[in-house]
């Protein structure tokens, strides 16, 4: 850890003392250099948290001094203080722990957009989520589930599958141990479902177009097999076949739609991002939704947890207090 001088808001920016973070697997390819949309070095990785306004700058005029807020940024929650535009501290979640409002607004915003905002998503429809008892998995089978939509989740453990279990998914597969594409199809009588959420890439995603049904929508969130190691040019061949992708002529013989979207992308859209955050919280509030957090960290074992993160052992959200 490492010392820096208490930062002080400008115009229309606040000052927000942090009392716990939200991690997210992009901060550990950000730490590794691996992640295109993070700053230049050197800058305080993190990009949620929770906490407590303690300083307005000239011109705010929707937030106040003691109001508990949700920090949702580019980089720079991994630290005791951040000042950030007043758009990017959102009212807190007033049902909700401290930990669960550092464990909310990336992974919700994503499943959210990802399902509603993209997908269109009507109670109806059937939906595969791959890592569904990750951070954005369990927010996506919660949401899809209050939905009234059936919802299938694959999973890498017995023991996560548990956790999905405890979610009521319909059909919950290890796909380690299983093929999920013949479990599914065994599952829907060969149906398959209408919304796939993919985050992982790879196999996963060309096995995800086979039980796409015609009219259905794959919508990538995500590249978790993502794994280039800038000195090792076979990783770049590897990196690069992994990358989701398709093409116009499988797309038309098929009859479905492939989508994609990056969350930190939409910030600068700040009237559009607060109509997404006012209906995901009218849902949130409606169903009494709650993230799951899965595993809890103090500050100074940052390294730990981020280190459980990337065994792909972590279930939920992974929260850090400060």
């Amino acid at each position: 850890m490492t010392s820096v001088s208490e930062p002080h808001p400008g115009p229309g920016e606040v000052r927000i003392h942090i009392h716990s973070i939200g991690l997210n697997y992009a901060e550990v390819l950000s730490r590794k250099g691996l992640y295109s949309w993070a700053p230049k070095l050197p800058y305080i990785p993190g990009m949620e948290a929770y906490g407590e306004i303690e300083v307005l700058g000239e011109g705010v005029k929707n937030r106040k001094v003691g109001e508990k807020v949700i920090v949702g940024t580019q980089y720079g929650t991994y630290a005791e203080k951040i000042v950030v535009q007043e758009a990017r501290a959102l009212p807190a979640l007033r049902f909700y722990s401290a930990e669960e409002n550092s464990a909310f607004a990336v992974n919700f915003m994503t499943a959210w957009v990802a399902l509603f905002e993209m997908a269109r998503l009507q109670p109806s429809d059937s939906v595969l989520i791959h890592a569904a008892a990750g951070g954005v998995g369990t927010a996506a089978v919660q949401l899809a589930k209050h939905f009234g939509c059936a919802v299938y989740g694959t999973a890498s453990s017995d023991r996560k599958l548990q956790l999905l279990s405890e979610l009521n998914v319909d059909g919950a597969i290890n796909y380690l141990r299983q093929d999920f594409e013949e479990e599914l199809n065994s599952q829907t009588d060969g149906r398959g479902v209408d919304i796939i959420l993919e985050t992982v890439g790879g196999e996963i995603f060309r096995k995800s177009l086979k039980v796409l049904r015609p009219f259905g929508t794959i919508v990538v969130a995500g590249f978790a097999s993502y794994n280039l190691k800038k000195w090792n040019p076979i990783s770049w061949i590897k990196t690069w076949q992994d990358m989701p992708r398709t093409n116009l002529s499988h797309m038309a013989r098929n009859s479905y739609g492939f989508m994609a979207f990056h969350l930190g992308y939409l910030l600068p859209y700040v009237r559009l991002m607060n109509q997404v955050w006012e209906r995901l919280t009218t849902f949130i509030y409606a169903n009494n939704i709650h993230p799951v957090i899965g595993h809890t960290f103090e500050f100074e074992d940052m390294s730990k947890a981020h280190e459980l993160m990337e065994s792909r052992d972590s279930m939920g959200k992974i929260v850090v207090n400060v």
